[in-house]
């Protein structure tokens, strides 16, 4: 390979980008666009569920209880009602997502048997957040629960050990909060990036082909290799720019704890890169069409990086065939990368594996475009 060659096609397609509104618009806007709908949009956090009560006792014992509701980060009591029909008319209408019901003889059954129970009406249309909505409401009770087993014990005189023989002290490492945009957001770098990075290069080769330049270039000297990595630079050079964008935004305005080190981080990203700029071109290559090439990598990039990635899904809660088949998806590996160097500070030596598989595969992909690509018309 010649520089000057490289350097000439290094220009040529740094034109063609100036001039084409549609890759600045998929490099520029794309990523600012898709980081804020995106990091804002996609919240695993339920919070302040609205609930609606129907307190058919009216005790002091049952008040207190759904102040333990009112009071939880999770639920918002949005109406009381005072039959089962309102309740059931709030659920319908998705004024509220449960209903808690205490029963009639709530304190009664309290303070003779010392148990009893709280019926949860939940609204199973969507039923991951049934599901959390049940595990909260849970926990509220078994609180208030614990509570008035210690109060009732303490007026006997008994001492406390007797409730609580053994207490679980929890202490969650490197998502301490536990907020979900915290794995979202980083995950959400490498999808934008996989998006944008395939969409550019999707446009090189066939636009060459539509525009009728394509003899041109094959008049020309250049090899084949030397056409390829001409045009990947320019791209790569904005990939890094939109992940210093996405990384910037990431870490400053999202909040997302940085504890890696930038060395480890900009190795794996170029190496992400370049798998997808080099599927881009492939599609770019095989397909003479633009509009084709760009669905086409639209779908090999975006849904798997979307679906099997672990982004999402918990690979590991993901059917036992289906993880087999996120071994083959180059986003899974570049996933695992950015949460782990964002959130646990890892380094390259913590990541020799996902690392490793990122290398074969743009060696893989990049070998596949080099070899597709031959300066011939037909």
């Amino acid at each position: 390979m010649r520089v000057r060659r490289i350097k000439a096609m290094v220009v040529k397609e740094v034109l063609q980008v100036w001039r084409d509104p549609r890759s600045l618009i998929i490099a520029l806007l794309l990523p600012f666009t898709q980081m804020f709908l995106f990091g804002y949009g996609i919240n695993l956090d339920l919070k302040h569920l609205p609930i609606c009560t129907f307190d058919r006792e009216g005790s002091q014992f049952s008040q207190d209880l759904l102040k333990r509701f009112q009071a939880s980060l999770y639920f918002a009591i949005a109406e009381n009602v005072k039959t089962y029909p309102q309740l059931a008319a709030a659920i319908d209408r998705g004024d509220c997502q449960a209903g808690i019901v205490i029963p009639p003889d709530f304190s009664e059954r309290l303070n003779d048997t010392g148990s009893t129970s709280v019926q949860a009406i939940l609204d199973g249309t969507d039923d991951n957040t049934a599901n959390i909505a049940l595990g909260y409401a849970a926990t509220v009770v078994t609180g208030y629960s614990n509570d008035v087993r210690i109060s009732a014990l303490a007026r006997q005189g008994r001492a406390l050990q007797q409730v609580l023989p053994l207490a679980v002290q929890s202490r969650v490492w490197f998502n301490e909060d536990l907020e979900s945009r915290n794995f979202i957001v980083p995950g959400l770098v490498a999808v934008i990036l996989a998006l944008v990075g395939a969409q550019l290069t999707a446009l090189t080769i066939s636009r060459e082909w539509e525009r009728g330049t394509m003899e041109l270039l094959v008049s020309t000297p250049v090899t084949s290799t030397e056409v390829m990595v001409g045009k990947l630079i320019p791209y790569l050079v904005l990939g890094w720019l939109d992940a210093a964008f996405c990384l910037i935004v990431a870490a400053l305005w999202f909040d997302v704890p940085f504890r890696g080190t930038f060395a480890t981080l900009f190795l794996t990203t170029t190496l992400f890169l370049i798998v997808v700029l080099g599927i881009g071109y492939l599609f770019s290559v095989l397909i003479h069409s633009q509009i084709g090439a760009s669905q086409i990598a639209l779908v090999a990039t975006l849904l798997p990086a979307m679906l099997l990635s672990g982004y999402v899904f918990p690979i590991d809660q993901m059917p036992a065939f289906i993880q087999k088949v996120t071994y083959l998806i180059y986003a899974r590996y570049y996933v695992t990368i950015i949460k782990a160097i964002f959130l646990k500070g890892a380094g390259i030596a913590d990541l020799l594996a996902p690392i490793l598989f990122l290398a074969i595969y743009a060696l893989a992909v990049v070998a596949l475009a080099a070899r597709a690509f031959r300066k011939r018309l037909a």
